[in-house]
């Protein structure tokens, strides 16, 4: 192992012992002292005694480490991270490696090491082949629970599941999996067991529960692999395709897909403002057919709005869009480079007419295959479903569902209120399509959106009489 060039910051306080003739300075850190470390930029460490420090991470984790020698080999235990809060001291024998610890703590626990270090066995290494074998000793359903509790996890990022998701496939295990292969351990769920419970399960619940049960345990399988478990998934021989085959006929996007597509949309070999309107329809959640006829008239660059005239929509009624910023980047290269023309986006060999109506679709057919050579599983879809995941997209986050209905330019129940209701919500949904075009960004970035989504619904809970009365 490298030796660390972190820089070693020394705590005012000390002990003094003798040795010898000698007087040594050991430095011992206070629980005032580590309240008191600020983060960095980059980490650093903080010595205290016998080789243990704190690690001083960027996020704010003050993390106890160990570092000793053995057999010539300079090794790092993790002992655990500091936890403020606790303030009573447990009994020894609960402390356990990598656990939240006080500062008596850590150093009850590198007393410990220490000790193991004496008589030549190594803490770092036994720690690893101590989780190893609580690893290996889970069944099916342990695993389970642990792939629950991650995809429930906000820190996991953008691996985090919505929670419809998580219920419904919490639910299909607790339903057709538990009894049946629950209590299994990993290598004990071969290919024809697997096989056998799928297709019993859809002899008996149908093709649709069968395919959510083998999604189920194709995801647990991954979630032990990547957590060091070397077991083979048994779905990477069971496909779907050979349990059942469904057509949906609706689809919506989750924010996992909508990232795989546009990344595998900038590899479509197209011209780059096909991609652009792939993601405008996305951005603003319109037809197909709207996108297409648009001319330039019905955009207000000042306002940031485009109006959808009456009679090109499908319920006869003007159509109000408040674009984002991400949408508006993208009219002003369509302008750029169709500044000929009147319609956004016009034919390819010809300016006066628009884009034909398939062209968008052959686009989406070709990044599908590019995602499916990494994910067989990967489902078709149409343009039309980008609409859909723009509605899915925005109940899920539970926007209001008026604001959704309006911005997808669905009529109200209550015809006499419609006139009155489309346009009051203007800015409300301004606010909303805004955060949308920010909630694809971070699922493309691979980062959370949940931050985003709860300061939107802050910001357009405080719009005010006057932001409604110019709606009117």
């Amino acid at each position: 192992m490298k030796r660390s060039n972190l820089p070693l910051l020394i705590p005012s306080d000390g002990l003094t012992v003798s040795i010898g003739k000698s007087e040594v300075r050991l430095i011992l850190l206070t629980d005032r002292e580590l309240g008191a470390l600020a983060p960095k930029e980059k980490i650093f460490k903080v010595a205290d005694r016998d080789g243990m420090y704190v690690a001083v991470l960027p996020t704010g984790t003050k993390a106890f480490r160990y570092d000793y020698r053995l057999n010539g080999r300079r090794e790092t235990l993790a002992i655990g991270r500091y936890d403020p809060a606790l303030k009573q001291t447990r009994d020894p024998e609960a402390l356990e490696y990598g656990m939240g610890l006080s500062l008596r703590e850590a150093r009850t626990l590198l007393d410990r090491a220490r000790l193991d270090v004496e008589r030549g066995v190594s803490p770092s290494r036994a720690k690893v082949e101590k989780r190893t074998a609580a690893n290996e000793a889970l069944t099916f359903g342990g695993w389970a629970e642990k792939y629950f509790a991650f995809k429930a996890d906000p820190k996991s990022g953008a691996e985090q599941l919505a929670d419809s998701t998580l219920e419904l496939r919490r639910s299909t295990y607790k339903r057709t999996l538990e009894a049946e292969i629950g209590r299994l351990r990993l290598e004990e769920i071969t290919v024809p067991r697997a096989r056998t419970v799928l297709e019993d399960i859809k002899d008996k619940r149908g093709p649709a529960v069968a395919l959510h049960a083998r999604e189920v345990v194709r995801a647990v399988f991954v979630h032990a692999q990547s957590s060091g478990m070397q077991v083979i998934n048994p779905c990477d021989v069971v496909r779907a395709a050979s349990i059942a085959r469904l057509e949906p006929r609706d689809r919506a996007l989750s924010p996992d897909e909508i990232r795989k597509f546009l990344t595998a949309l900038e590899r479509v070999a197209c011209a780059p403002t096909l991609r652009m309107a792939l993601r405008f329809v996305l951005l603003t959640g319109v037809r197909k057919s709207e996108f297409i006829d648009a001319t330039w008239p019905e955009i207000d660059f000042d306002k940031g709005l485009w109006t959808i005239p009456a009679e090109r929509m499908k319920a006869s009624k003007a159509h109000v869009v408040p674009l984002s910023e991400q949408a508006q980047d993208i009219l002003v290269a369509f302008r750029s480079c169709f500044a000929a023309s009147e319609y956004l986006h016009p034919g390819r060999y010809d300016h006066d007419v628009p884009i034909s109506n398939a062209t968008l679709n052959r686009v989406i057919d070709a990044a599908v295959k590019i995602i499916q050579k990494d994910d067989p599983e990967f489902q078709p879809f149409g343009v039309h479903d980008l609409r859909r995941t723009f509605s899915t997209g925005l109940n899920r986050a539970k926007f209001d569902e008026r604001w959704v209905e309006m911005s997808l330019a669905h009529a109200p129940k209550n015809r006499i209120a419609a006139v009155y209701n489309v346009n009051r919500y203007l800015s409300e949904r301004r606010i909303m399509l805004q955060c949308w075009a920010d909630m694809i960004d971070a699922w493309v970035r691979g980062e959370s959106a949940r931050e985003l989504i709860a300061d939107a619904k802050r910001r357009a809970a405080e719009v005010h009489e006057d932001d409604l009365d110019n709606d009117l």
